[in-house]
């Protein structure tokens, strides 16, 4: 999983992880600004309003969809060169955050522009997918190169979230302002797509190289059969996405909690703790803190106590430090309660990513990372859209307390079980 003693100074010695690198930390900064956009566009554009329901509908829309790109992803993403992917998406998506954001500043709303931001988050996907499938060609330490990528990476996507809430003090928070954010995302996509350019057109594999055309939906449905039996094969794997599935869960309940705690009930909050989109923008910052404090502990930590036990620490540490934090439903208790979530969710994807990057084989890395995002965006949708029609519009809720605590306890009981069941017998 990772060379023993590499740190994050020999991964970064490496041209080849840097540039992939700086491909990653441009796109998500531009993912930061899309998404700054479109939070405001839903949440707090006085031209427009939402309910509980509508917000969690606008999360299902853009993410349920989105997650049945997957599979095809993953497949073409064992076939063609990640290279070219990451390099003509971004190019895709730096032109379509530009109609997006003519669709905000008409005033267009319902499914039109649901569909249009389906359509970016779709491309997403290939790119996400294709960083991570791409990363063990880059470096053979895992750990840290997990650690300082996708942590940096969120990192980048709230400096770019913070830049757009700059760009709106300048352009105002009406339809025209957000839409000239949106299309400022356009900028770092181009630039990803001008760094992936400089890699050799199979340097991020896929290793074996077929002279496959384009696979029908039914090659698609094959194959990822055939990845779903490969992660069967392999319980570390397997493992590894249930606990994924169930902190996304717990995820997705703490963010409908915190939207609507923001929108409904902190609204009169102090300067230090203000809050409407300037509260969710400290929260966001308290997620990325948490998650650059993880990039520091998880690989010692690893060193020391395996991944397996620093996982299963993060887990039974959020079952009980999350909800006593969040009890008060006040803003300084959220604000310390995200700082603790983004430290334990980003230990728990790193060593989740490692142990999927490793565990199994690089011809099927595309497919399981797409069948990885796809739990990670269904999970996210399914707690949304079932916290909507629970949730008070407040937003407080001690019985939501107790499901986050119970929603990681399961977790860390699922990871236990599932490592511990025997791999199947290969005929």
């Amino acid at each position: 999983m990772s060379r023993p003693g590499a740190g994050v100074r020999a991964v970064l010695a490496r041209p080849d992880f840097r540039r992939l690198f700086g491909t990653r930390l441009l796109s998500q900064a531009g993912d930061g600004v899309f998404q700054a956009a479109l939070a405001g566009t839903v949440l707090f554009n006085p031209q427009r309003a939402a309910d509980p329901v509508d917000v969690a509908a606008a999360f299902a829309v853009l993410l349920l969809p989105y997650s049945l790109v997957g599979p095809f992803a993953g497949v073409w993403l064992d076939r063609w060169s990640r290279r070219a992917v990451l390099l003509r998406a971004n190019v895709l998506r730096a032109g379509l955050v530009c109609l997006v954001a003519v669709l905000i500043a008409g005033g267009v709303q319902g499914t039109a522009f649901y569909a249009a931001g389906l359509v970016v988050f779709a491309v997403n996907r290939f790119v996400l997918a294709a960083l991570s499938a791409g990363l063990p060609h880059t470096t053979d330490a895992l750990v840290p190169a997990n650690a300082l990528s996708t942590t940096t990476g969120s990192v980048a996507t709230v400096v770019g979230g913070g830049a757009a809430l700059g760009l709106l003090q300048l352009t105002g928070s009406g339809d025209a302002g957000y839409a000239l954010v949106a299309a400022a995302a356009a900028l770092p996509y181009l630039l990803a797509s001008l760094v992936v350019s400089g890699f050799a057109p199979r340097h991020l594999g896929p290793d074996a190289v077929t002279r496959a055309g384009t696979p029908s939906a039914r090659q698609v449905v094959v194959g990822m059969v055939a990845g779903a039996r490969h992660v069967r094969a392999h319980p570390p794997a397997a493992a590894a996405l249930t606990v994924i599935a169930l902190h996304r869960l717990a995820f997705g309940l703490f963010t409908l909690m915190t939207l609507l705690l923001y929108r409904n009930t902190f609204s009169g909050e102090g300067a230090l703790f203000p809050g409407g989109l300037a509260g969710l923008a400290q929260v966001t910052a308290a997620v990325a803190v948490g998650s650059l404090l993880a990039a520091v502990a998880t690989p010692p930590a690893v060193r020391r106590t395996g991944a397996v036990g620093w996982t299963l620490a993060l887990l039974l540490a959020s079952a009980v430090v999350q909800p006593l934090l969040l009890l008060p439903f006040r803003a300084p208790g959220v604000v310390a309660a995200a700082l603790a979530l983004g430290f334990a969710g980003q230990g728990v994807k790193i060593c989740v990513d490692a142990t999927l990057q490793a565990a199994v084989d690089d011809d099927f890395r595309g497919r399981v990372f797409s069948v990885y995002d796809t739990l990670f965006n269904v999970g996210f949708v399914v707690s949304v859209l079932c916290a909507a029609f629970l949730l008070p519009a407040s937003g407080a809720s001690v019985p939501a307390l107790g499901t986050v605590c119970l929603l990681y306890l399961l977790a860390a009981a699922g990871f236990v079980l599932v490592r511990r069941r025997p791999a199947p017998v290969r005929g």
